[in-house]
Formats: C-alpha cells, structure tokens, sequence
C-alpha cells in the first residue's frame, strides 16, 4: 500500500514540475543565455584588455629604451603615445616619464618639467600619494632655483606627519632654508626629521652633517 502512495506522490510532483517548467521555461531560457553571454563578453573584454596591455607596455618599454639613450625628444613624443591610448597604469606612468623626460632635455630650465608634474600634482584623480610624488619631484627640480617660500608652499603640505614622502620633503625644505641663510627654518626641518622615528638612516645622517654644518658656522 505505501509502495501506492509513493507513486502516486512522484506523479503528483512530476507533474508540477512540469506544469512549473511549462510555466516558466521561456524565463529560465533567457537567464541561461543571458548568463552564456554575459560571460562570453566578459572573456572577450579580458582578452582585449590584456591585448591593449601588453601593446601599452610593448610602447612603455621602447619609450624608456629611447630615454636610456639620451633621445630625450623622441622619449617624450613616445611616453605621449603612451599617455593618450595606453590602460590607466601605463597612461600614469607615461605621464610621470614624460615629465621626466622634460627635465632631462632641458638641464638647468626646470619650468616645462615643473609644470607637468605640477599637473599632476592637481589632478584629484590620481590620489594622494601620487600628487604627493609629483610635488617632490616638481620641488627636486627647483631646489636650488626656488625660493624657500615658494618651496614651503609646494613640500610643506606633504613634510606633514602620515604622509608617504614626508621625509624627503622635509629634507629638500631643510636644504633649502640653510640655502636661504634660515637657519630658524633650517632647525625646525631639522627637529622634524630627527623626531620623527620613523625617518630613513640616510636621510638622518644627511641631517645630522647639515646639523654639524650649522654648529660649526655658529662658533665661526
């Protein structure tokens, strides 16, 4: 008798099943080649992007081969190429070496390159630790030009504690102040370095000869 009702059950759920299936089949049809498709055009959209990767760093690498060579004019058109059809990370970079490559082809004549990695430095997009960068490299190359003032509006902001490149900003400002003849300025760079524990060993000791420098100057 259970063996009855066990049949009876099964057919009773076949044919739900298939009143379900009859119902609702189209749908279930149109998720599962909306699914097939979706995935293929993912795959598809990985592909290309790789593809697109590797042509950008395939360019990225013959722009630094030229830069290696000293055709800082002809890197420079290269990491351009770079910058406008290559992936973001790529285009990030291009737009750094391009800069660079500023600096390069005019020694002494800072104010093309400056002005790039001041761009950069503007561009919210990037976030801040690549702004932070192109403010050092911006304020690297005008160290020795600049004066203190307009470097402590470019480095001071990122010599603030927590901030990736603090310790080479507050070096270049301290460099700078002892230039300017501040040497207030110069002690308040110097207290920043040698309390902040975290500072590099080579930054340190760096200070600690600007440091003798001054005492000795004072006893002069």
């Amino acid at each position: 008798m259970s063996d009855i009702f066990s049949e009876v059950d099964e057919e009773v759920r076949r044919e739900r099943l298939q009143r379900l299936w009859d119902r609702y089949y189209p749908l279930i049809l149109s998720v599962a080649v909306l699914i097939v498709v979706g995935i293929a055009a993912w795959r598809g959209y990985e592909y290309w992007m790789a593809q697109k990767a590797a042509a950008a760093g395939a360019d990225f690498e013959a722009a630094v081969t030229l830069s290696e060579a000293g055709k800082h004019a002809e890197a420079e058109k290269a990491f351009a190429k770079v910058v406008a059809e290559a992936p973001a990370g790529y285009a990030l970079l291009g737009r750094f070496r391009a800069a660079a490559e500023l600096a390069e082809a005019t020694p002494g004549k800072p104010a093309e390159a400056v002005k790039a990695y001041d761009a950069l430095a503007g561009d919210a997009s990037l976030g801040p630790v690549w702004q932070d960068l192109a403010a050092l490299r911006a304020g690297m190359l005008l160290v020795d030009s600049a004066t203190l003032a307009d470097l402590q509006k470019r480095l001071d902001p990122i010599s603030a504690p927590g901030r990736v490149y603090r310790h080479s900003a507050r070096e270049l400002l301290a460099l700078a102040a002892w230039r300017s003849h501040d040497l207030k300025a110069t002690q308040h760079y110097i207290d920043m370095i040698s309390g902040d524990g975290e500072t590099p060993p080579g930054t340190r000791q760096r200070v600690e000869l600007l440091s003798a420098l001054m005492a000795a100057n004072g006893k002069s």
